[in-house]
This record gives C-alpha cells, structure tokens and sequence, in this order.
C-alpha cells in the first residue's frame, strides 16, 4: 500500500493507486483533523485525489513530481 497512517498524518508514498483510496476515506471520515503529507508521492490515481478534494485536509510537503506540484496540488492548497 502507498498510504499509510502515522498517528495524526496520513503518509501517501509513491504510487497511490485506487486500493489507497479506501483506507485514506475511512482516515479522514474518522478525523477530519488529519494531516496528508505528500512529500513522497509520484502518481495519485483519481480515486485518491477525488477523496482529497472532497475532504480538503491539511497539506504537507511537496512532491517531486512537477506536474503535480504545479497543476493538481494547488487546487488542493486552496482550502474549504
């Protein structure tokens, strides 16, 4: 699995592919609180980022991965 829960933070790693979506959905339903560090994410399949839009958690980090970094993580940067 590419996502991974480490107390409050949400840790998407790699690949997240459509199997992350589920145990990230159920993180973020249990604790809107929750913070998604991205620093090691290379590719979000659309089910994760579909999740990450409808819950707008806190961001962390920033990804290597230029088009994400400058097309898709700025949307969700722009909050509630």
């Amino acid at each position: 699995m590419s996502v991974r829960l480490d107390g409050n933070i949400i840790h998407l790693e790699e690949d997240c592919r459509v199997e992350d979506a589920e145990p990230l959905l159920g993180w973020l339903q249990a604790d809107q609180a929750r913070i998604v560090d991205l620093t090691e994410v290379r590719h979000i399949h659309t089910a994760v980022l579909q999740i990450l839009m409808a819950f707008r958690p806190a961001i962390r980090g920033t990804t290597k991965d230029t088009f994400l970094r400058d097309w898709i993580f700025p949307a969700l940067a722009g909050g509630k």
